[in-house]
């Protein structure tokens, strides 16, 4: 069989462009024998040719984003930029003139899904972005065709390798936070400026793209609600732990009726539960659809050769694919969906009190005025000064009526120091 040679072009060629490229090199005679399609990457776009990484021939590099775009040869754009722009601006115009995209940003692509699409069907070109999500775990993939038909009601998953490395050593080792992210920065698993990941932004474009798919509407990244892992302790792990709890980095995504919630936040799960064994650099998809009912999706979701893999599938769907990739559902800027932050779930909460007589009884009648149900209420440790610390575990609940009764307490017999959201 004589191979069909097909002409790629770069945006980036960092870390992931480089696993890309190689990976289509050691593949070469297995895609040539299995597709009948040989890949060559004519163009790379780089900041610097003089600084570019030299395990790619420097022929390939280019400082102009013109001889990605322009070049009619170049059929498939691959995109490793990262950052919305100019990511997403190159993107939309390789689109616009007819190329296919393929993408491993989810910053560019939550924050620009709309004016990407539009892009696309103006250039009547496909937009892949499995490996903006999970890396080499297939969840996008699952979403748009194998669930396709089904109505999948919730999303949580551990869907960043950073956050779960922290939580995961702290857990076990009972370290503190900024030790163990220094060491996951020695290591090179968090990022020198860590913020992105330990403040939860990356899992909220993640889980944007993963609700949008799930529920068939676009849900914006700016309606995520976020938080981070960065005021979690050792304590409030420990006290977990008695419970029967593990705590996880969660992003989450319900729809009820036209009601949904999308969020991002430090979770308390049973130990029972599938992603509580999730542990290390790992990520995890949890789904729950009406038909399939439970599925979880497991493996490396990041990293150069995982994500380079989610890439090249992408490639290969690009150029296999009878007619360009498009979403089962309208992409616009004005068909959003409405994101609701009243969601109702369980609460872990560290309160620091005056140990003396009385002070349980008017805690507890701060929550009840709100409708907050009390499951447990425990004393740790002995006074100090005299204050103690009590842990108390709500039973589901609303999270508006939640702040109400904290911001109700007294500060002068107790303030909260800790607040963890529980799932089952």
């Amino acid at each position: 069989m004589i191979a069909r040679t097909v002409y790629l072009g770069f945006l980036g060629c960092g870390n992931i462009g480089g696993g890309t490229y190689h990976l289509l090199e050691r593949m070469r005679t297995d895609l040539e024998e299995r597709f009948g399609l040989r890949f060559e990457v004519k163009k790379a776009l780089v900041k610097e040719i003089a600084t570019a990484r030299k395990d790619i021939p420097a022929s390939v590099y280019t400082e102009r984003a013109e001889d990605v775009f322009g070049d009619p040869d170049i059929t498939v754009v691959c995109e490793f930029m990262g950052g919305a722009e100019p990511a997403a601006s190159f993107m939309a115009e390789a689109l616009r003139r007819g190329k296919h995209v393929v993408t491993a940003n989810k910053v560019a692509f939550a924050n620009h899904w709309d004016r990407l699409q539009a892009a696309a069907d103006e250039g009547h070109a496909g937009l892949y972005y499995e490996a903006s999500v999970g890396g080499a775990i297939p969840v996008i993939r699952t979403l748009t065709e194998a669930l396709e038909a089904d109505r999948v009601g919730e999303i949580m998953g551990i869907v960043n390798g950073t956050t779960n490395y922290i939580l995961t050593r702290m857990s076990k080792e009972g370290s503190s936070y900024a030790a163990v992210l220094a060491d996951a920065q020695r290591l090179g698993l968090a990022e020198p400026d860590p913020t992105a990941d330990v403040e939860g932004m990356d899992a909220a474009c993640k889980i944007a793209i993963l609700a949008s798919l799930a529920f068939h509407g676009r849900v914006r990244v700016d309606s995520v609600y976020t938080e981070g892992i960065t005021r979690v302790t050792a304590a409030d792990i420990a006290f977990g732990r008695e419970m029967g709890y593990t705590l996880k980095l969660l992003a989450i995504a319900k729809r009820a009726g036209d009601t949904v919630e999308a969020r991002v936040h430090p979770t308390f799960l049973p130990d029972s539960h599938p992603l509580a064994r999730v542990d290390g650099s790992l990520n995890a998809i949890f789904l729950r659809g009406e038909s399939g009912k439970d599925i979880m999706l497991q493996g490396r979701g990041a990293g150069e050769e995982p994500t380079a893999t989610a890439v090249v599938g992408n490639i290969l769907d690009a150029v296999l694919s009878a007619r360009p990739a498009r979403p089962s559902f309208r992409v616009t800027a004005e068909n959003a969906f409405g994101v609701t932050e009243n969601w109702t779930t369980g609460f872990s909460i560290r309160l620091r009190a005056v140990d003396q007589p009385g002070v349980l009884s008017r805690v507890s009648d701060c929550f009840a005025k709100e409708g907050v149900s009390i499951a447990t209420m425990m004393q740790k440790g002995a006074a100090e000064d005299g204050w103690v610390q009590l842990v108390l575990v709500t039973h589901p609940t609303r999270e508006q009526s939640l702040r109400r009764a904290l911001e109700n307490l007294d500060p002068a017999i107790c303030a909260p120091e800790s607040v963890i959201r529980v799932e089952a």
